[in-house]
């Protein structure tokens, strides 16, 4: 092999391998099942809807590592032009259990928009929660999650 071919190689080996741990960072940081975020559930329309409308596979971005979906070109669009004003804090995971310093995979129908910020939540027992002690558990998340944002949720 020439001296070009060896490092040609080993440059595309370097890449993959910062690719795939890239990957594997974004999907502990973001909750992402199968790489796709909320579950493809669209970040745009919990602003322009008022409630969770599925994705659709057409209409897609990424962010963070991983895939969103849209339910329109236009909430895609929106999305793309400012990823922070859509996308769920806590990289997507329950707001409520981050508030105790857990990561839980969450379902879409459970949501608030606070302060202009989508929260999500795993199950009803959160979200209830969540009503009912919103500014202690916004508080506690936000505190929480710099410790756990880089760590898996199955080793906290």
């Amino acid at each position: 092999m020439s001296r070009f071919s060896i490092k040609a190689a080993l440059t595309g080996a370097l890449l993959f391998a910062a690719a795939s741990t890239t990957a594997l960072a974004d999907n502990i940081t973001t909750f992402a099942p199968d790489n796709v975020a909320i579950h493809g559930t669209d970040p745009v329309a919990y602003f322009t809807e008022g409630k969770p409308v599925a994705g659709k596979d057409e209409y897609t971005a990424a962010y963070d590592g991983v895939t969103w979906k849209f339910s329109s070109k236009e909430n895609r669009d929106k999305f793309v032009a400012d990823p922070a004003a859509y996308a769920p804090q806590f990289g997507g995971w329950c707001a409520t259990g981050v508030s105790f310093g857990v990561k839980i995979p969450i379902m879409p129908d459970k949501w608030s928009i606070v302060d202009g910020k989508l929260y999500l939540n795993a199950h009803d027992g959160a979200q209830r929660r969540f009503n009912e002690r919103t500014e202690e558990v916004i508080t506690n998340a936000n505190t929480n999650w710099p410790g756990i944002k880089e760590t898996p949720a199955d080793k906290l």
